[in-house]
């Protein structure tokens, strides 16, 4: 259920829109005590509720609770507040020898009204992150989270009534027709995390009113495993990279590709480490998390079905617990090309691996697909790292490791066509929710007001020196 009926949302949206100059005008200080405010919030006041309501939502525990979602938030609000101050200087630039007597800056202004609509997988990092950067521009906002993580909603709900008017900042819950409902309104800026296939529609919505766009989506983030690599190493990265979250991660390794002379210690050194991780029997331990919902569930469980009847093999795990949406970490082995598995991303602890053996058969096979957010290299060798980077396309990379590029906010994160548009985090997320405004100042008659009309040959000769010399 909605806390806004349909006919408020214009409402809301025409408070926000009268006071967007009025929030635009605040100076860093006013902004740091509004980003101060909301990360007690989450560190102290809220912290229990936050741990409380993702247990219940899909059994997150409390450690990646920590992790994942109040750490990353937290961090980007401590860096905008170091930062801010510079972000929102004049940053002056150098102004041509052909406009003597002028100068010129960029002023980082504020888009107005936006809307952040955020997804289940991480629904506290996920909305909050992107808030910090629309707080830190100066913008007025309204959040919409996603409905399948309703405990969760129902207190991010409670932190920003209790931290802030509606009139600047309001969250909005309730099912997927409260954001077509809000996506029709007119918004300076749209930030959304999603699917490939959701985030063509709010991109369509955008396009009625021109409001400029943030795309967070997704899309299936290869990891590449030579025989130079420290396999031990790689693959205890790997399975706590993918099955962090059990699998509910936008940039989790979506398919290995590993040499296929060492396919089979691979197989071994996973199933060691699913062991050490979750224990022989991972639905009874307190470090792996459940599937969101029933849907999710039948589509996960359809995938596997489906590379069971292409011939697959499953070389780790396989349970399934229906009552309690519960998927065991699953590595596929001899999956095939036109599978579920292959075709769509999985979001779920489902790993499917294919063999290569040359690095050109996987830049090919990387190639083939759209570009993902992610792409992962486990290597030692420097001249096949350099290959695969410099010949593939994709949002981020992370070099012998996988995730962390998330983490380091002086990156900017995001992806490329169907795995994004647009850029966020640090100064990058602060750029995304502002307007780069260009300002240029005459000071003195400059050369343009001595080539007005009327023209004569004089002029033309100061033209042609102009395109000659300047």
């Amino acid at each position: 259920m909605t806390n806004y009926s349909d006919n408020q949302f214009s409402n809301l949206f025409d408070k926000q829109k009268a006071n967007q100059f009025l929030v635009g005008k605040t100076n860093n200080k006013v902004r740091i005590k509004k980003l101060k405010a909301l990360k007690a919030a989450l560190e102290i006041t809220y912290k229990n509720e936050i741990r409380e309501a993702l247990y219940k939502d899909f059994k997150k525990p409390q450690l990646e609770v920590d992790l994942t979602e109040i750490y990353p938030v937290i961090d980007e609000i401590n860096f905008a507040i170091k930062h801010l101050k510079s972000w929102l200087k004049k940053q002056h630039v150098d102004t041509p020898i052909a406009l003597l007597g002028s100068s010129s800056w960029i002023k980082n202004e504020a888009k107005g009204v936006c809307l952040i609509i955020s997804p289940w997988n991480f629904p506290v990092n996920l909305t909050f992150g992107p808030l910090v950067s629309a707080i830190a521009a100066g913008n007025t906002v309204i959040l919409k989270p996603s409905e399948v993580t309703y405990h969760t909603s129902k207190v991010m709900y409670d932190i920003v009534h209790d931290l802030f008017d509606e009139n600047e900042i309001a969250l909005v819950e309730g099912e997927v027709e409260v954001a077509q409902e809000l996506l029709k309104l007119p918004f300076n800026h749209i930030f959304f995390t999603g699917s490939p296939q959701v985030g063509k529609l709010v991109m369509k919505a955008a396009s009625e009113h021109l409001s400029s766009v943030t795309l967070e989506l997704g899309g299936k983030s290869p990891v590449i495993i030579d025989d130079t690599s420290n396999l031990d190493k790689a693959v205890k990265k790997i399975v706590f990279g993918k099955f962090l979250n059990a699998g509910q991660t936008c940039i989790a390794p979506d398919y290995v590709l590993v040499n296929e002379t060492i396919k089979a210690e691979f197989a071994s050194v996973f199933k060691n480490y699913i062991t050490e991780f979750y224990s022989e029997s991972p639905s009874t331990s307190d470090s792996f998390g459940r599937i969101v919902s029933q849907k999710h569930y039948k589509r996960l469980k359809g995938y596997l079905e489906d590379a069971y009847a292409r011939n697959a093999s499953i070389a780790v795990g396989g349970n399934f617990d229906e009552t309690d949406n519960y998927i065991a970490p699953t590595l596929v082995f001899d999956i095939s090309e036109e599978s579920q598995l292959m075709q769509n991303e999985i979001f779920g602890p489902i790993l499917p691996v294919k063999t290569y053996q040359s690095t050109h058969e996987v830049i090919n096979f990387i190639n083939s697909k759209e570009k993902p957010l992610a792409l992962y290299i486990f290597s030692k060798n420097r001249t096949r790292i350099n290959d695969i980077i410099n010949n593939t396309r994709a949002g981020s990379t992370c070099i012998n490791h996988n995730l962390l590029q998330f983490l380091n906010h002086n990156l900017p994160f995001g992806g490329s066509n169907n795995s994004g548009i647009g850029k966020t985090h640090g100064v990058y997320g602060f750029q995304e929710f502002s307007n780069q405004r260009s300002v240029l100042k005459q000071h003195t008659l400059g050369a343009v007001d001595l080539l007005m009309p009327p023209y004569n040959n004089f002029k033309q000769k100061l033209v042609d020196l102009t395109i000659k010399w300047f």
